[in-house]
């Protein structure tokens, strides 16, 4: 069994996430790894309220607030900046929507140990339930990742269950001011292997879970789509200006191959 080590937290990030939804999440995590620290993106349905009651009995459970939302990666990159200023050196991200397997955190946890510089990525085993329209939307996205870094090396771009090593993702997110919402997952993905950071796929479930069940989405498929589009023409123009040279040697450094 791996061991929780002073090193490695849970970082999750909520926002209008609902409170017993958010609470089942979090007790999933503790019951894996002892340091989670919840970010509130600037909530305003009282969902946090559980946790904070929670924390009181939980000493190595933590809840930052928000003032305001700012998007998924806001909150990624003020939990980051608060766990290494807390000696933190890496952070397992997860949703608060219960889409994500609590019972890998030890797993992707035991991968980061075993090689500290990469970005553990997950690659989604998806149930029968998940939406057919999501899935082919997600063939383009990892295309179009490919195509920004010559070649495979992430799955998946979209799945967010990942150990990041914290210093690594600081300076990727410092780096620009993008990659702050839905926009986030993906960009970093991209920006962290661009700066020569190891990508490792695990594979890990995924479920959509149902209204009834607590499932919450805040995807929104027109304003979020467009972001996307943004997104990977940024990404290309980059790439075209000169950036494929250093994709070229991160490819070599790394040992993997490059398209054409």
């Amino acid at each position: 069994m791996t061991t929780a080590r002073a090193t490695h937290l849970v970082l999750i990030p909520t926002y209008n996430t609902g409170g017993a939804r958010l609470l089942a999440t979090v007790r999933e995590a503790l019951a894996q790894w002892p340091d989670v620290w919840v970010v509130v993106d600037g909530s305003t349905d009282g969902s946090e309220a559980v946790v904070v009651e929670l924390a009181r009995t939980e000493p190595r459970l933590r809840v930052l607030p928000l003032p305001r939302n700012g998007g998924k990666g806001a909150a990624v990159l003020a939990g980051a900046e608060a766990a290494r200023a807390a000696g933190f050196t890496h952070a397992l991200v997860m949703d608060a929507d219960g889409q994500h397997p609590a019972d890998r955190i030890r797993d992707f946890m035991a991968a980061s140990q075993a090689e500290p510089e990469a970005l553990v990525l997950g690659r989604p085993v998806f149930g029968p339930e998940a939406p057919a329209v999501r899935l082919k939307g997600r063939k383009l996205s990892i295309g179009l990742v490919h195509f920004e870094t010559g070649g495979d090396g992430i799955d998946d771009p979209l799945f967010g269950f990942r150990v990041y090593p914290l210093a690594a993702t600081v300076r990727a997110l410092r780096g620009t001011r993008f990659a702050r919402r839905y926009d986030f997952d993906p960009e970093v993905a991209v920006r962290l292997f661009w700066s020569g950071t190891p990508m490792r796929n695990l594979p890990a479930t995924c479920r959509y879970l149902s209204r009834a069940e607590g499932g919450v989405s805040h995807f929104h498929y027109l304003r979020d789509n467009v972001r996307m589009v943004w997104l990977h023409t940024r990404l290309i123009v980059e790439l075209l200006l000169g950036r494929w040279v250093s994709v070229r040697r991160v490819r070599r450094a790394n040992g993997l191959a490059t398209r054409g």
